[in-house]
């Protein structure tokens, strides 16, 4: 029987006892300031943290109703492919995330982890593509559904 989830945080735990406490799957959207990342910002998270940059959702599916691992994720840009991936294929999966995460931070539950990213982000791209105002961003996940995004560009602050 597990019963971290009913004990509050825990640090270092392992992959096995991770596994099941993986409970639910969303959307999280890395829409990231690419401008904040060059001169004097060169740290990946300056980029990363601003208001409204991070879309979430709409809604949580629980892994009973996900039944198996979802399928492929797709990232479309005005309706073309840009990104295309078997979840199965990301780098680590969510037990070993949870495991690595909890070495160094408290874990609660409840807490969200974004697991990255397939290939194919704009600024790796040669030439470099970044979203622009108007532009329609849409991530779909087989077992998810799908998330539609409209970008709309900052508008400057009064000085």
């Amino acid at each position: 029987m597990n019963s971290w989830p009913r004990q509050g945080g825990r640090r270092g735990v392992g992959e096995a006892p991770a596994r099941p406490n993986v409970s639910a799957g969303a959307f999280v959207g890395d829409r990231p300031r690419r401008p904040a990342h060059r001169g004097a910002r060169k740290e990946w998270l300056q980029g990363k943290i601003f208001e409204a940059t991070t879309p979430f959702g709409p809604y949580l599916v629980t892994a009973d109703e996900a039944g198996e691992a979802p399928g492929r994720l797709r990232t479309e840009v005005d309706g073309e492919t840009v990104q295309q991936a078997d979840i199965g294929d990301l780098v680590f999966d969510p037990a070993h995330l949870i495991s690595y995460l909890s070495t160094d931070i408290t874990l609660e539950p409840g807490d969200v982890i974004a697991t990255g990213t397939p290939g194919g982000v704009g600024h790796a791209r040669t030439p470099a593509r970044y979203l622009v105002d108007g532009n329609v961003l849409t991530t779909a996940i087989e077992g998810l559904g799908e998330c539609r995004n409209r970008c709309v560009a900052e508008k400057p602050h009064d000085a």
